[in-house]
């Protein structure tokens, strides 16, 4: 599913090279995640084989592969590096169909890259009869992509998106991670979920390409950039406490407080097209936003309430921007259908499973 993160953001954690400077970074910042799933999802769909192959097909990045010996296969170079890396970690002798969807395009800040390998492990540790909790699970495909990849990436996705709902994660030196899903009260849950807005800038990205500058940025003890993350650290408790207080204005300039204080860290997190969707946005009522995910690029969240948005929509508009409707998801990662009928295959479950999706829109 796709996520929405402030921050000091675990991005941080993932511009690293080995797990000496990954704990030396955390060290400084000990960084916290203010992070919410919504219901937009990526799909796998597992079929039988029976002649020792694994078949994968991408929907959205129009790609397919067909192998009969993963254990020769670089993971590196392909389109499909993410399910050859899972399906490499896992080392299991198994057949099958895999058809992968998503209801977003990939590289616009909303965690569809950790949504992919949370997504493949869950469906295919399950597959497998060797289940994960959902903090094994957002470890594991935080490992596949940054130690298996090389990739920079954080675990703020991954845990977005094995856990889903709205959560405060605490990631520790010692590499603990306390995930506190927040208790709202329910008239709250429902204003903040209304007062945020969700454009497409139109302006894809590669995020690891931009996490992969920001490392540089963020080594220096004494720099900008730390300092930077530490005042969008203290934002986000500053969030927290403001939702548990029901303060919801507050909210939307502390919002607008991390992302000035999140735009010093690398002067690629926004551009000059960005920076002025963002200011017609303000002059039309938002009290605050962000660009989602690494920056650059993708969408911008805004934080504006209902009086304000229709000329805070009109004003996108004009600048050739659409919005996306989205609510929030509280169930992370599922194994919608186990059906054992369709192709006969002894490793499905004895019986069916299915979990509403109705629910996920409740947190």
């Amino acid at each position: 599913m796709a996520t929405i993160a402030d921050q000091a953001d675990i991005e941080l954690v993932g511009e690293v090279q080995n797990e000496d400077e990954l704990v030396d970074i955390v060290d400084q910042v000990e960084p916290d995640v203010f992070i919410v799933a919504i219901n937009k999802y990526f799909y796998t769909i597992l079929g039988n084989r029976t002649d020792g192959r694994v078949q994968v097909i991408s929907s959205d990045l129009r790609l397919f592969g067909n192998w009969s010996d993963l254990t020769s296969l670089p993971a590196h170079g392909s389109g499909l590096e993410i399910p050859l890396a899972v399906l490499k970690d896992l080392g299991a002798d198994f057949s099958a169909d895999l058809f992968l969807a998503s209801e977003i395009p990939p590289g616009t800040g909303l965690g569809s890259s950790a949504s992919v390998c949370v997504n493949l492990l869950k469906v295919l540790t399950a597959y497998l009869r060797q289940p994960l909790s959902k903090y094994e699970l957002a470890e594991r495909a935080y490992r596949i992509t940054r130690c298996g990849l090389g990739r920079h990436v954080g675990k703020q996705d991954e845990y977005a998106a094995a856990f889903g709902g709205l959560n405060y994660i605490t990631f520790h030196p010692d590499g603990t991670t306390r995930v506190e899903p927040l208790q709202l009260d329910p008239a709250v849950l429902a204003a903040l979920q209304a007062n945020l807005m969700l454009f497409f800038t139109g302006a894809a990205h590669h995020s690891w390409d931009l996490l992969a500058e920001q490392e540089e940025s963020s080594r220096q003890p004494a720099g900008p950039a730390i300092a930077a993350l530490h005042e969008v650290k203290e934002a986000a408790k500053r969030m927290k406490d403001a939702l548990l207080c029901g303060d919801m204005e507050h909210f939307g300039h502390l919002l607008d407080d991390a992302w000035q204080a999140k735009k010093r860290v690398s002067l690629r997190i926004s551009n000059p097209r960005i920076d002025r969707l963002y200011e017609a946005a303000r002059e039309n009522g938002a009290l605050g936003g962000k660009i989602t995910g690494a920056g650059g690029g993708g969408f911008l969240l805004l934080y504006a309430e209902p009086k304000c948005q229709q000329a805070v929509r009109t004003a996108m508009q004009s600048e050739g921007v659409q919005e996306m409707a989205f609510a929030f998801d509280a169930q992370g990662a599922q194994v919608i259908v186990n059906d054992p009928f369709i192709d006969r295959d002894h490793q499905a479950g004895t019986r069916w499973t299915f979990v509403p999706l109705a629910q996920a829109a409740t947190v």
